[in-house]
Formats: C-alpha cells, structure tokens, sequence
C-alpha cells in the first residue's frame, strides 16, 4: 500500500517493499512534481497514476536508484566491462567515459532522460568537442560515446533500478561524408614494382599480401606461420595485433566470429613467403 505525502511543491510516494535479511522494512520513494499550470483535478489523476506505475514497479522489483552517474559508470567498468569487453574496447570505453561523466557524472542515474542524452549527441556532433582540432567529434566518434553510455544503462537496467534504456531511438546526426582514398589498378601496380626494386624482402612479401588479400594491416601484423596452409595456397586469419598506450603491442582474436576466415591466395603471394 502507497502512502504520498506533500511536501512543498512536490510530493513524496513511499511504497513497502518487503523486509531485508534482517528483518528491517524496506521502503522505496519516489518524488513527483506537478508541471505547473495543472489544475487541482489533473494534479490528483496524475498523482494517482504515477502513484499505481510506482506501485507495479516495485511489485517487479524495479526501483529507482539515487546513485550518481559517475559512481555506477565506476561499478560497471569494475564489475562487469573489465572482464567482459575485449581490452581495446575497454580502453576505448576509458576514454570515452571522459566527457560523458563531465556532463551526465553528477545526475543520478534514474534522472537521466532520454532528452538528456540526445542533447549530448547533438552537441558533440555539431559543436567543437575535439580536443585535437576543435571541431565536431566525427560520426564514429559520437556513436561510441551513445554505446558507453547505452551500455552502462543496460547494466542499470538488468539490475532493476530502471524500467527502460533511456538511450533507445537517440538520432545519431550523419554528419560530412569523407571520400575514401582508394589507389587505382596503375597505382598498385606502381606499388609492387616498388617493392621490388628497392624495398626488402619483408616489406615485398607485406606489401604484396596486402594488396592481394586486403587483410587489415593488424591481421596481417597478427599472421603466423601456422596460418598458412602451403599444399592449397591459403591462409587463415585467427588473430589480430593491436596496440594499446598501457599495454602496448600484443594479439588477441578478432572481435567477431566473421572476422576469422581463410583465403586461397595466388601463386606470387606464396613464392615471397617460401623465400622467409
């Protein structure tokens, strides 16, 4: 059973929950302020009705938590990130965290809206948040901002102190789009002839896999001999070399299960990798 009581121009909800394992009651509260302008009648529905929805969610075990922002971002870095993400994507995630915490840090995390966020979207797309340049964070930049805090909001919710994700449906702005430099046949062509003349056997043979693979530059960085198969010309991707300012070079898999695949290669590729 609900009790509200006034307080100022607000009102306070206490619903009991229950008793702890030591036998104390448990009571959760909610803070409801009418939107002013209501009259006395809409104040009194709409006080019944978020008195019911506070009632059903504590039935279901959801209730909101008045932490801040900063110290559950630090629960689920510990808890759940460090362990769980791969360590480029926690790294990302660390730095990412930077200026999502210096605005959303001292909210509490059942405070944060939906319109908070994509206010903090659109900011970062439109205005000069790079500390490098000072323009707008280019679009893949923004987007790994929405997943940190989207991901700590799941966190929250699978925990039960929220009802829903208040980063579902944010607008992620698209932003200018950059023409890839993509070397021509002639180019390529140019390239190898290069590589053979005046670069070494190494650089050949990475150069010349490159261009017939198109393997990224950290699954070639990642090959071993033991990825190649030499009856039937192929190779297989199983690890990717990366580089992170705390760890600094090391190999781990790929981050999808796509990304690991073979290759069968032409004859040229194989006679540079039998001359190692």
């Amino acid at each position: 059973m609900a009790t509200i009581r006034k307080r100022g121009d607000s009102y306070q909800i206490r619903v009991s929950s229950g008793y702890d394992s030591q036998y104390r009651q448990v009571v959760r509260t909610k803070t409801w302020k009418p939107t002013p302008g209501m009259t006395a009648r809409q104040v009194e529905n709409e006080l019944n009705r978020q008195t019911v929805m506070f009632e059903q969610l504590c039935q279901k075990g959801v209730y909101p938590s008045n932490i801040k922002f900063d110290e559950f971002a630090e629960k689920w870095m510990t808890e759940y990130a460090r362990t769980n993400l791969k360590n480029t994507t926690y790294q990302r995630m660390v730095c990412t965290s930077k200026r999502v915490l210096q605005t959303f840090g001292h909210m509490r995390v059942d405070k944060i809206t939906h319109g908070h966020i994509q206010a903090f979207i659109d900011d970062l797309s439109t205005k000069g948040r790079n500390m490098k340049n000072g323009k707008p964070l280019a679009r893949k930049s923004v987007i790994h901002h929405l997943n940190y805090l989207s991901d700590v909001f799941s966190y929250a919710l699978r925990q039960g102190m929220l009802e829903s994700n208040p980063c579902t449906n944010i607008f992620v702005p698209k932003g200018p789009k950059k023409e890839k430099q993509i070397y021509t046949v002639d180019e390529m062509k140019e390239l190898l002839k290069l590589a053979e003349t005046d670069g070494t056997l190494n650089y050949r043979t990475f150069i010349t896999l490159a261009v017939y693979s198109g393997f990224r530059s950290g699954e070639l960085l990642g090959l071993e001999w033991k990825d190649i198969d030499w009856k039937n010309n192929v190779i297989i991707v199983r690890r990717t070399s990366y580089y992170t300012p705390t760890d600094g070079n090391f190999t781990d898999t790929p981050k999808t299960q796509r990304s690991t695949r073979s290759l069968k290669l032409p004859d040229v590729v194989f006679e540079l990798l039998r001359k190692h």
